[in-house]
């Protein structure tokens, strides 16, 4: 009897450890691995720049602003933004004027992150991962728009090319490899249905991205440019259907694969401690659409001077839009992937790496033919032959790294080898823009 009745009291404390258990996943419901991933870069920031001030609304403005300004390591960049505004007002030279947004952007691109995530407290879990979804790569949407509106479609292609490589390869080949070193006698495990969902996505991406360059060398090439953009524009709304699907998915039906691993590694983490908002939920929305206008400014000026920058620096503009722009662009949330690996949280620098890599490949690229479309500017899916093969080895090779579960340091050796070799080649290739 006696026992029986400690077996109900295990129980029942075990019933309520569960019950805690939900209430932890439920309270971290609007924190997703990309959020996390760049809240290991932040601070928290003393508000004393507000002390003292007796009128509340104009204290709570300058808390928001000490807490969007100081609230990460990155401050260090803050005064690039009014640099970068200055040397295009009194016409220093462009390639200062590139360097300077570039590095204003990567402030920008993790602040951004930021705000998302202090507005997904107020919406719930499923308004927050569709803006998560919205604004996860924000910063290369924005490069991409504003190429578009430009008229410079291959630095577009370029730069949208080199995120999905750097996310595939750089930054999750970095994870692995430093994950594996941490756990140098042993292997790391992760959630693969989560990774086989994304790959299957990208490698639908690859397919949408070979038809349409396979398409040049079947016919005539005048008809052929023809086809070429209208098959894109048909495969841009095939591909954004998919990952509407992709998010049905993830938010919905099986968001079990997305998160359970995600929260069981934040509990206890010393890391990441935002048990609540630090900014209000208008002065969030408030404060994003003042970060994206700026961003969008020095976007327009990076596009604008990478090719002076190109010639003075003696970089071809493929080499800078491929590789440079895209580190810097996400720094944050990429420093952030590998330190969650080292921590042997693997499963959080996959979900930033992957689903990065899967959003920018099946909504940002399909949005700019789409928006092209409605803009009047002949926006396709053919990314060229080699940037294309690169693209598809990248995924081919990803997937194939990830298809059993578990991850040692020569995994992540070989995906970097893999990129450095992509660098290499178009750190010699001149391609037709650089022409």
């Amino acid at each position: 009897m006696a026992s029986n009745q400690e077996c109900l009291l295990e129980n029942g404390n075990l019933v309520n450890d569960t019950r805690e258990e939900e209430e932890e996943v439920n309270h971290h419901h609007g924190k997703t691995a990309r959020q996390m991933s760049a809240s290991s870069l932040r601070r928290k920031s003393d508000p004393s720049l507000a002390a003292g001030v007796q009128n509340r609304h104009l204290r709570q403005l300058l808390v928001n602003l000490q807490v969007v300004l100081f609230g990460t390591k990155l401050s260090v960049l803050l005064p690039t933004i009014p640099l970068s505004i200055i040397a295009v007002c009194y016409g220093f030279g462009k390639p200062w004027i590139f360097a300077l947004s570039l590095l204003a952007i990567t402030l920008l691109a993790e602040r951004i992150s930021f705000l998302t995530e202090q507005i997904s407290y107020y919406t719930g879990p499923t308004v927050g991962g569709l803006l998560n979804a919205t604004f996860g790569n924000a910063t290369e949407l924005i490069i991409a728009i504003s190429a578009l509106s430009q008229n410079n479609i291959a630095l577009l292609k370029y730069s949208l090319l080199g995120s999905v490589l750097s996310n595939l390869l750089l930054v999750l080949g970095t994870s692995l490899f430093c994950g594996g070193l941490a756990n140098l006698r042993g292997e790391q495990k992760f959630e693969r249905r989560q990774a086989n969902v994304n790959s299957l996505l990208l490698l639908l991406g690859t397919f949408c991205h070979m038809l349409p360059m396979l398409l040049r060398y079947a016919g005539d090439s005048a008809v052929a440019a023809d086809q070429t953009l209208q098959i894109s524009r048909a495969f841009s709304i095939v591909m954004l259907l998919s990952y509407t699907a992709f998010l049905f998915f993830q938010l919905w039906t099986h968001h079990g694969y997305f998160e359970s691993q995600q929260v069981s590694e934040v509990d206890g983490d010393e890391d990441v401690q935002e048990d609540a908002a630090e900014v209000g939920f208008w002065s969030g929305f408030a404060w994003l659409f003042v970060v994206t206008t700026i961003t969008a400014l020095l976007s327009e000026y990076v596009v604008g001077t990478i090719e002076d920058a190109s010639r003075s620096w003696g970089l071809s503009v493929s080499f800078l839009s491929l590789i440079l722009v895209p580190i810097l662009g996400n720094a944050a949330e990429h420093a952030g992937s590998i330190i969650f690996a080292l921590k042997n949280k693997l499963d959080i620098s996959l979900a930033v790496s992957l689903g990065s890599a899967t959003q920018i490949a099946m909504f940002v690229v399909p949005c700019c033919a789409v928006v092209g479309w409605i803009m009047g500017v002949n926006m396709d899916l053919n990314f060229n032959l080699i940037e294309t093969v690169s693209f598809a080895l990248a995924v081919i090779t990803a997937a194939f790294a990830l298809q059993d579960g578990t991850s040692h340091y020569v995994k992540g050796l070989v995906l970097i080898l893999c990129y450095i070799v992509i660098g290499i080649c178009f750190f010699v290739y001149e391609t037709p823009l650089d022409r």
